[in-house]
C-alpha cells in the first residue's frame, strides 16, 4: 500500500470523525430547551453564589433542603443549590403542572426601541418581576418550608435567566431562537442556543482564574449590586451592542437581518469574556440575594 494511499485512507478516516463529532453535538445542543446558560451555565452560578454566601446563609439553606419531598417533584432533584439553579427548567418536562411559569424566564425588549422596565411583563409574568417576587417569599420566615424552598429555586435561576442577553434582548426573533446559525463548525443551532450552551460552557472551562472561587470584596463590588431591573437593562444593553452585531457583522438596526449566520472562531473568542463577565455577575448577584433574604435582619429584607 502506497503513502498515498495511507493518507488517502486517514484523511477520509479523520473527515469522518469530524463529521460525526459535529453531528453529535449538534444533537446534544440540539436537544437541549431554550434555556438561559443550559444546565453547566446555570449550575455554574450557583456554586459561584455558595463561595461567596455568609457562613448563616449556607446554614439556613442547609435547613430548606428537607423540604424537597413536599414539592413533589421527584424527577428534578432539589438537595443543593446548584440542583435550586436548574430545577425551574427541569419542570419543562411536566409541562400540564407547571407551564404557568414558563414566561418567568424572560422579558425581552426591542433592542431597536428605547428600553422599557416595565415593557411585556403584564401581571408579573416575566423575568425581572418573578426575581422580586420570589425574594419576598424566601425571606418571609412565615410561610412554610416547602413554599419558602421553591421561592429559592424560581429566584435563584430566574437571577441567571436575566444575566443572559437573549433573555432580555432580542430583534423580534424571540431571544435569537429563530436566527439560525452556524457555530464554527457546527451547523443547525439558533442564535439563543448557541450563547446558551456552547460559548457559556466555553466561557466557564477557559476562565483563569477559575470562576468558582471566593472573589474579593473589590471585586464583588465592581461585579455585584444593582436591581432585576438593571441587570435587564444590562443584559438588553449587551444584546443590543454586542450580540446582534457581532452575530450578522452589522448594525442590528438599520436593516432587516438575515434568519442565518455563521459564528466565527474569532467572533466566538470576542464573545467568551462577555458570557464569562454575565455568568460571574449573576453568581456573585446570586449571593447577594441569597444573603438578603436568609441572612439580614428581618427589618432590613
Amino acid at each position: 500500500m502506497g503513502a498515498r494511499t495511507i493518507r488517502s485512507g486517514a484523511g477520509a478516516m479523520m473527515a469522518a470523525v469530524m463529521r460525526a463529532v459535529a453531528a453529535l453535538l449538534v444533537a446534544v445542543t440540539a436537544a437541549g430547551p431554550a434555556s438561559a446558560w443550559g444546565e453547566f451555565g446555570h449550575r455554574t452560578t450557583a456554586a459561584i453564589a455558595m463561595e461567596n454566601i455568609a457562613p448563616r446563609t449556607r446554614a439556613e439553606l442547609a435547613a430548606l433542603w428537607r423540604h424537597a419531598p413536599l414539592l413533589g417533584t421527584p424527577e428534578c432533584p432539589l438537595a443543593d443549590l446548584e440542583d435550586a439553579s436548574y430545577w425551574p427548567d427541569c419542570l419543562r418536562g411536566n409541562a400540564p403542572r407547571w407551564a404557568y411559569t414558563f414566561p418567568w424566564h424572560y422579558r425581552t425588549a426591542p433592542i431597536c426601541e428605547p428600553f422599557n422596565p416595565r415593557a411585556n411583563c403584564a401581571s408579573g409574568n416575566c423575568v425581572t418581576a418573578q426575581i422580586e417576587r420570589n425574594f419576598r417569599l424566601l425571606a418571609d420566615r412565615s410561610l412554610p418550608g416547602n413554599i419558602r424552598l421553591e421561592a429559592l429555586a424560581f429566584m435563584v435561576h430566574f437571577a441567571g435567566d436575566v444575566h443572559m442577553p437573549l433573555h432580555s434582548g432580542d430583534r423580534e426573533d424571540r431571544g435569537g431562537n429563530d436566527r439560525r446559525v452556524t457555530y464554527g463548525i457546527i451547523p443547525g443551532l439558533n442564535l439563543h442556543w448557541a450563547w446558551d450552551g456552547p460559548i457559556a460552557e466555553r466561557a466557564i472551562t477557559s476562565a483563569r482564574p477559575a470562576l468558582t472561587r471566593r472573589f474579593t470584596g473589590e471585586e464583588r463590588r465592581a461585579l455585584g449590586g444593582g436591581r432585576p431591573d438593571d441587570w435587564g437593562r444590562e443584559s438588553w444593553q449587551t444584546a443590543r451592542d454586542f450580540v446582534y452585531p457581532e452575530a450578522f457583522g452589522r448594525p442590528p438596526c438599520e436593516d432587516e437581518l438575515p434568519q442565518e449566520t455563521a459564528l466565527s472562531q474569532e467572533t466566538i473568542e470576542r464573545a467568551l469574556p462577555v458570557a464569562e463577565r454575565r455568568i460571574t455577575q449573576a453568581g456573585l448577584r446570586i449571593a447577594e440575594l441569597l444573603d438578603a433574604a436568609l441572612s439580614a435582619p428581618a427589618a432590613a429584607r
